[in-house]
């Protein structure tokens, strides 16, 4: 990749963050502020990036168009988007929808809950490999050997005293969600956060998705959101009936 797309792709990444003005951005990558100046006005010129009237940087509209492009190019989401939003209304409590993608998963639709508690996470985020139930549940599909080299190459960081903190730990429940068919986030992202998910298959029989029900413990204690895996599993089951997968 070349240094200028590298830098233009940095500089979006930054603004993700939130806005930036042209000092800011220019420190962030460590390179002159004509330098980041060119670069902002080439991405101006798409609409990718605007400057307000303080002179700070925000995303464009023409990204959020080719992001929502992105989404709908999606035909698992498309496919989910009824069953998840009859999930979440029978529930009340967040659903998520992420999927597998050059290492790394991704959230690619989320229906919030209807709780004053709310959860961080947006469409477009990663989540983490070694401590969410979605992640467990998409990793757990791939062939051993890539499983293996994946848990090898992650950065186990403890988010809260639950967090697995080794690929022997990771490998072992990764067996367990593919025998179970489910996995399960028991406040390891969050210590306050408890989650299960359940995988979406495509007429392949591959796992292409994985759906989820997080809900805060203040809301549900961990035993009663266990209680919602039955509908969780029976979404996911519809989901990857509509997409073809075999019974």
């Amino acid at each position: 990749m070349s240094q200028t797309v590298t830098r233009a792709l940095r500089l979006l990444a930054e603004l993700g963050e939130g806005e930036r003005s042209l000092d800011q951005l220019a420190q962030a990558l460590g390179v002159h502020k004509t330098t980041v100046l060119r670069l902002l006005q080439s991405l101006e010129e798409g609409r990718f990036v605007h400057r307000d009237a303080n002179y700070r940087y925000h995303l464009g509209a023409g990204l959020f168009a080719l992001s929502s492009l992105a989404l709908e190019q999606r035909g698992i989401r498309r496919t989910a988007a009824p069953h998840l939003a009859e999930l979440n209304a029978a529930t009340g409590q967040t659903v998520h929808l992420a999927a597998y993608e050059g290492g790394e998963v991704v959230y690619i639709d989320k229906y919030d809950s209807r709780q004053p508690v709310r959860m961080y996470s947006r469409i477009g985020l990663r989540a983490s490999l070694h401590c969410t139930a979605v992640a467990k549940v998409l990793l757990a599909d791939l062939p051993p050997a890539e499983r293996r080299k994946v848990a090898a190459a992650i950065e186990y960081t403890p988010h809260t005293a639950n967090t697995i903190a080794g690929p022997k730990q990771l490998l072992a429940e990764l067996e367990q969600v593919a025998a179970q068919g489910w996995a399960q986030d028991h406040a390891e992202h969050e210590p306050f956060i408890n989650c299960v998910a359940a995988p979406v298959r495509d007429v392949s029989g591959r796992v292409v998705a994985a759906a989820s029900v997080s809900v805060p413990d203040v809301v549900l204690p961990y035993e009663q959101v266990l209680e919602l895996l039955p509908q969780l599993l029976a979404t996911a089951r519809a989901i990857s009936a509509d997409a073809g997968a075999p019974v």
